[in-house]
């Protein structure tokens, strides 16, 4: 099963760099992907979230608000595998 990591960001987000690092180091360990969204060009996202990012989802489902913790996305991601 392949599993869809999505981070939703904006320029200028020093935690969204954290969140991609640390996504980025799990990620090999799993059958996914990752796809960053900018939503500063999805109208309909960036009124929803502003300043409320990153929003990391899994498999479209909010996981992690603000920071991502890495044993803890590993336990999520080993729940789908």
């Amino acid at each position: 099963m392949q599993i869809q990591i999505e981070i939703l960001t904006k320029k200028g987000c020093s935690l969204c760099v954290d969140a991609k690092e640390i996504v980025e180091r799990v990620l090999p360990d799993f059958p996914a992907t990752l796809k960053m969204i900018d939503i500063e060009f999805i109208p309909n996202l960036f009124e929803k979230y502003k300043e409320k990012i990153p929003v990391v989802r899994i498999n479209g489902k909010e996981s992690f608000v603000y920071k991502v913790n890495e044993i803890t996305l590993r336990k999520k991601l080993e729940k789908l595998i």
